[in-house]
């Protein structure tokens, strides 16, 4: 059998580099560190020593030494020390995983700033009181111990080096770092051990994403993923190296499975969009490129298919391929009942309601908030639940509050805003309020809301009338 020369360099040509350039003993900057810190904060020396960083002779010094530029530098024993390791220290051997990342979606995490999610925290929920010496006008401190810890904030630096309370303790995903990156890699890989183990289990994500508007947590632990890991967590092999499906383990996927580990034909991956084929985020669902495009990252240039295609390889560890091409015309039906029922529909309403808001700041009028919880809430559960394969979501928690609050709160409130303004003397209103009519009656005789208003198609009557008489018979 003949060899390829390249091939064999070009696999294991990395490894004698590391072979190579991996210390056979600490740093002196190191060996000082530990001597001090053993004592003062054993538990941290104790993660450590637990860690792959401890086997590879990786250091306290190795990730915390600070330039002399850097903002949140300070002197330490005459060592310039940074508290903060950025993803931008951690790139110096993890060049790949932390270019992945900040390509990713977690990396634009703290957007949420300036989102109308903040809005509500800083505004509605919360007040200025919170001051601190980088926040002299206040802050809010249900924005900074609520969306803050989840997406990150800017950390600010203080004039000795120290970091502002508003914005550390925090390992927001997101995180604006003081050296100008972007992301904490300590949110999935908590410090000081850095466990692979650790960032692979489904708490992990579930720190954040779990609740009424993102429940991921709640819905995997639903699904049969969900059942079968956690009855067979003694056989996932959660630390080995490799950690390939079908391979490695084969009792169940978690998160990191799905969305960022390697299969037998993927490699691993720190950009968690890469294999997502819908962005169930915004009140219409939408392509992911579209909004990677948005915020300029380079999945932009990455279409669906070829997302979903690597997702279909991950299933197919596990599944066949019948199984697999199923829940996919399930699931964009799902989709595609949400968007063309209920999301573009009531976004246009929404719109034309907005000038006859009686009230016009954001959430100081009803019709904001019944709109926000359908879309962002309710519509979220129904769209997350279907792409998780959690059944009581999509349905009870999903398209149930979604319809149930469509017809008996946002079109009542819609009609009444009408109403009230139709006569109006103020000319613009009036004439709003005739625009919204119009499109509240075109949407309530379109063929998915006419049993609404009572006028349901005969043949689909029929239809549904015969049914109910089988149903009957069936069980009777």
């Amino acid at each position: 059998m003949k060899i390829n020369l390249f091939v064999v360099l070009f696999i294991f040509f990395p490894l004698l580099v590391q072979a190579k350039t991996t210390p056979n003993s600490f740093s002196r900057e190191t060996k000082k560190c530990v001597t001090c810190h053993k004592k003062t904060s054993p538990s941290i020396y104790q993660m450590w020593g637990n860690s792959k960083h401890y086997r590879a002779k990786v250091g306290c010094y190795e990730c915390h030494k600070a330039e002399a530029t850097d903002k949140d530098m300070f002197l330490h024993h005459g060592k310039r020390i940074a508290v903060i390791t950025s993803p931008k220290d951690c790139a110096k051997c993890h060049s790949q995983e932390v270019k992945e990342f900040s390509e990713s979606h977690h990396a634009m995490a703290a957007n949420i700033i300036g989102s109308l999610d903040n809005v509500l925290a800083e505004v509605v929920e919360g007040n200025r009181a919170f001051v601190t010496p980088a926040f002299p006008h206040g802050n809010s401190a249900a924005a900074v111990m609520g969306c803050w810890q989840c997406h990150g904030s800017e950390v600010k630096v203080l004039k000795d080096g120290k970091l502002d309370p508003a914005t550390w303790p925090n390992t927001g995903i997101g995180r604006i770092n003081p050296d100008g990156s972007k992301g904490s890699c300590t949110a999935c890989h908590a410090r000081h051990e850095f466990s692979v183990k650790q960032a692979r289990t489904p708490e992990t994500c579930g720190r954040c994403h779990m609740g009424p508007d993102h429940p991921q947590m709640e819905i995997y632990n639903e699904s049969k993923h969900g059942i079968a890991y956690n009855a067979n967590k003694e056989k996932m092999n959660l630390g080995s190296s490799k950690w390939i499906p079908g391979e490695d383990y084969s009792a169940a996927p978690t998160c990191a499975t799905c969305h960022m580990s390697g299969t037998k034909d993927l490699p691993v991956t720190h950009d968690i969009g890469l294999r997502i084929s819908w962005n169930n985020r915004p009140p219409v669902s939408v392509r992911p490129e579209i909004s990677d495009a948005k915020m300029g990252l380079p999945g932009g240039n990455i279409k669906w298919p070829v997302r979903r295609k690597m997702m279909k390889s991950v299933c197919l560890s596990c599944h066949n391929t019948n199984y697999v091409e199923n829940f996919y015309v399930q699931y964009d039906g799902l989709i595609e009942l949400y968007n063309e029922k209920f999301a573009k529909p009531g976004l246009r309403l929404y719109k034309l309601a907005v000038p006859l808001k009686k009230r016009k700041a954001k959430f100081a009028d009803k019709l904001d908030f019944i709109w926000f919880e359908i879309w962002h809430h309710e519509g979220r559960r129904m769209r997350h639940g279907a792409s998780m394969q959690g059944p009581d979501f999509t349905h009870w928690h999903g398209s149930y509050e979604v319809a149930k609050h469509f017809y008996s709160s946002f079109i009542p409130y819609l009609e009444k805003m009408v109403e009230q303004n139709i006569k109006s003397k103020d000319a613009k209103k009036a004439k709003a309020a005739k625009a919204l009519k119009t499109e509240i009656d075109k949407v309530l005789n379109h063929k998915n809301h006419r049993w609404f208003i009572g006028k349901q198609d005969k043949k689909e009557a029929a239809k549904r009338k015969k049914a109910a008489e089988d149903f009957k018979k069936r069980y009777k």
